[in-house]
């Protein structure tokens, strides 16, 4: 271990080229829970006394980073770096010229999650360092489904309708939430912006195609055909009923484990089963933050050193222990196979589907959600008049 660090130190040293004089970084974070500041805090120092550059912590309102980033980067102003931003504004910041392309300092990425890395790809260049990441995944009841999540979808149903009945629920999920569902449009070959080599098309929109149209028809069977999902049911309802015991099988994300285990459940974590006749397996949105460089920061080199160290197997390893995040190192979900939430999760997220991180993003929502919740107010609702129109609504916001 001691020789591990005296080479880290020495590997640090010469890649700043020798610099005479220290550098002074200057990081921007959000984090606000006090392990996880503790975490960043300890990193930092970490890195200081291997590389002899300084580091001073400032911490900025995640929903203000953006745009602060925007208005104080060209002017020379603001931090080297990020610790951390959510992907689904990584376009807009590309876009405007604010950050840097981490391409060039990235010798190796083979330890993270590939899903992760797509995320903070914008135009085919990578602009960020994934750090850690979230997506929905089917929690279970152990007491109610011993055998755990069955692993074909007839299965699947076969066990929700057998624990639904006399105030217990075999399958809950909040079927107007286009977010939680998306990992179904996924499989039957829907998407929200085509993606070609790295680059979205907002052009193309495949939220009205065939593949759609077969995603809410499966949804509204999960309330009129199979009797699984009745109306009313909201995330907090279906969370409620997880809690009291009452629910086999649940959709929610990691958000919500805090209170699954003060609960006493015990829970597994598994994918959903793929879809009746889907083309390929379940693939829910994934959200990824990542560390990020300022573009026009006089630091970038030592900037990128301490980036890399963050998004490190060990750093991810002792971040998740500090606040329960889901790492994208690979390695480190091996040392964390243990907790059943990064493995449960770990592998949804490995399964699932970047959110697109383009601007044009923030014009899909409204209609979209619109058109899943109708799609499930009735028994066979016209699906496609309804994904058509949201499309239209999509595209003319677009333009």
């Amino acid at each position: 271990m001691k020789k591990t660090l005296i080479k880290n130190a020495l590997v640090l040293s010469l890649a700043l080229g020798g610099n005479a004089s220290a550098a002074t970084l200057t990081v921007w974070s959000h984090f606000t829970d006090a392990a996880e500041v503790n975490w960043l805090k300890a990193q930092a120092a970490t890195y200081t006394k291997a590389s002899g550059n300084a580091v001073t912590i400032v911490t900025v309102p995640l929903d203000q980073i953006p745009d602060k980033l925007i208005q104080s980067a060209p002017k020379g102003q603001g931090p080297d770096m990020v610790v951390t931003l959510p992907q689904d504004r990584l376009g807009q910041l590309a876009a405007s010229g604010v950050i840097e392309p981490m391409d060039k300092y990235i010798t190796s990425k083979t330890d993270l999650d590939k899903t992760a890395l797509s995320a903070m790809t914008y135009n085919g260049k990578l602009f960020g360092l994934p750090m850690f990441a979230e997506s929905v995944a089917v929690i279970y009841n152990k007491k109610l489904l011993p055998g755990g999540v069955p692993n074909t979808w007839d299965a699947f149903i076969k066990a929700a309708q057998a624990n639904t009945g006399a105030g217990k629920f075999g399958f809950l999920v909040d079927l107007t939430n286009a977010y939680a569902n998306y990992g179904l449009f996924s499989a039957y070959g829907s998407y929200v912006f085509k993606n070609n080599g790295g680059t979205l098309n907002t052009k193309d929109v495949g939220l009205a195609n065939a593949g759609a149209d077969k995603a809410v028809s499966l949804m509204n069977d999960l309330r009129y055909k199979y009797n699984l999902v009745p109306e009313g049911v909201t995330a907090d309802v279906a969370k409620s009923a997880f809690t009291d015991g009452r629910l086999a099988m649940l959709i929610t994300g990691p958000w919500d484990m805090g209170d699954i285990k003060k609960a006493g459940i015990d829970y597994g974590i598994a994918n959903l089963p793929t879809p009746p006749g889907a083309s390929a397996k379940w693939s829910p949105f994934v959200g990824v933050h990542g560390v990020i460089l300022n573009a026009y920061s006089k630091n970038k080199a030592a900037s990128a050193l301490f980036a890399k160290a963050l998004v490190s197997s060990a750093a991810q390893t002792a971040f998740n222990k500090a606040g329960g995040r889901i790492p994208v190192s690979l390695s480190a979900r091996v040392q964390l196979k243990a907790d059943p939430v990064v493995l449960g999760f770990g592998k949804a997220i490995s399964a699932g589907t970047p959110m697109p991180n383009v601007p044009a993003m923030g014009a899909v929502w409204g209609p979209w959600s619109n058109a899943v919740a109708q799609s499930v107010q009735k028994p066979n609702a016209s699906y496609n008049t309804i994904l058509d129109s949201a499309v239209k609504e999509i595209n003319s916001n677009i333009k």
